[in-house]
């Protein structure tokens, strides 16, 4: 019989990474209302109860057009900055050492704000607050896949002059209806830049997505991919080429991907041979940071040690880490775990 406990203590004690997070989605409801009123934004919402109350999703689209309305608050550097820096303090107190955040620069340019006031915001943060807390990173600008393409070209050039500080771009926004093979040219112009390309894929949408993103947009993972399992062939195509899967299971949960943890595909995703990580997509909205994520999998699947170690090695394996720093960090789990055994 599994001990819960001790396998939650274990989680706890491991070093992370997280490869999944919207740093727009980390806005807790006391820093929404702080910046609304230090910004003179009107949101609509008076109290921590009246945003609190508005987190009840029954699509993805339920939950964007929030999100893209508490986005409204950010208009300042300093908003930025404050942003990514409250994130960093709490996911190092869950003991992440390594992230690689999305941003969506199109969420505040086409509400007139600077693209450097939001990039230098973020940087700055992960920079200075991330040194401070030994946490590294990597910043990943994503395009917003329910604008055309020419939008995305146009926040492509926009970010020429801070390419040294983007790692990578993304795909993510509504999925259903806005396939992959829409934005073939502006990834095909981001690999030119030598930026590496990861994309949502399989969450609302379906498994031919996946195979869009990886055979069209050269990606080197899949943002969820749950859907891959509707598909025998894409599912061979990612063991294949060993693309791993960054999958979010409160966001699933949240957004009624799954109608509960217990039915994750999780570890059918595993069992298929698939290199899967577990991230908390936009904890603010979906009950949850990446420690949290990692305990409704140990309390609702049957999650044991072995697979607990493998999945958070995973986190490290598929990151943009040098390969040495990956493997310092699994030999420090493969030392914590066998203390604990």
């Amino acid at each position: 019989m599994r001990d819960l406990s001790s396998l939650i203590d274990l989680l706890k004690s491991l070093p992370k990474a997280e490869l999944h997070l919207h740093l727009e989605g980390t806005l807790e409801p006391e820093l929404m209302l702080a910046l609304a009123k230090r910004n003179s934004v009107h949101i609509g919402y008076e109290s921590l109860q009246d945003i609190q109350s508005a987190y009840q999703f029954g699509n993805l689209q339920d939950f964007l057009d929030l999100y893209y309305k508490g986005t409204a608050v950010l208009i300042q550097e300093r908003d930025f900055y404050e942003l990514a820096e409250a994130y960093l303090r709490k996911v190092h107190a869950q003991n992440v050492r390594h992230v690689e955040v999305f941003f969506d620069p199109q969420a505040h340019t086409e509400r007139g704000i600077a693209f450097q006031t939001v990039i230098k915001g973020f940087k700055s943060a992960l920079s200075e607050v991330g040194e401070e807390l030994g946490i590294s990173h990597k910043l990943i600008m994503c395009f917003l896949r329910h604008l055309p393409e020419q939008a995305a070209h146009k926040t492509l050039e926009q970010a020429r002059p801070y390419l040294q500080w983007i790692d990578g771009v993304g795909l993510d926004s509504s999925e259903s209806g806005n396939p992959p093979s829409k934005f073939q040219s502006v990834f095909l112009a981001a690999k030119e830049l030598g930026l590496t390309r990861v994309a949502h894929a399989g969450e609302e949408g379906p498994a031919d997505y996946v195979r869009q993103a990886v055979e069209l947009l050269d990606v080197a993972r899949i943002d969820h991919g749950n859907r891959s399992l509707e598909d025998e062939m894409v599912v061979e195509l990612l063991v294949e080429r060993r693309i791993p899967l960054t999958v979010c299971p409160l966001s699933n949960l949240k957004l009624c991907v799954v109608p509960d943890i217990a039915n994750h595909p999780l570890l059918d995703l595993i069992e298929k041979g698939l290199i899967v990580t577990v991230n908390s997509d936009d904890p603010s909205y979906f009950g949850g940071y990446l420690n949290e994520n990692f305990e409704v999998l140990i309390q609702h699947l049957e999650l044991d040690k072995n697979r607990l170690v493998a999945l958070v090695k995973n986190g490290f394996r598929a990151s943009f880490l040098d390969p040495k720093s990956i493997d310092n960090y699994c030999k420090e789990i493969d030392s914590i775990a066998a203390i604990d055994s």
